[in-house]
């Protein structure tokens, strides 16, 4: 039980580091509310915590703001991002 509490975690280590990498670029998400309702939004990452990490999203009528995801939505994806600059990447487990 151990062994896979460590691979865990180092599987949310590894996302971590990747939307560390990505603070302040534009990204495309894709989030699975629950009873078929899958939302999608443009939005550039704001901050990485320890913990969770906050997206700004563009709103209509020049309105934004904030969401926040954990790290563990990425691994069990309930949220995908993928980045919109040049060359298109998807944020997902790193093996």
């Amino acid at each position: 039980m151990w062994k896979e509490v460590k691979a865990l975690s180092k599987s949310l280590d590894k996302i971590r580091a990747s939307v560390e990498n990505y603070v302040g670029r534009k990204i495309k998400l894709r989030a699975n509310k629950g009873r078929k309702k899958i939302v999608e939004r443009d939005g550039v990452i704001e901050g990485v915590y320890p913990s969770v990490f906050v997206v700004k999203i563009n709103g209509g009528y020049n309105t934004s703001r904030m969401v926040s995801y954990s790290y563990s939505d990425i691994l069990t994806e309930t949220v995908q991002i993928t980045l919109m600059d040049r060359e298109v990447e998807d944020i997902s487990l790193v093996d």
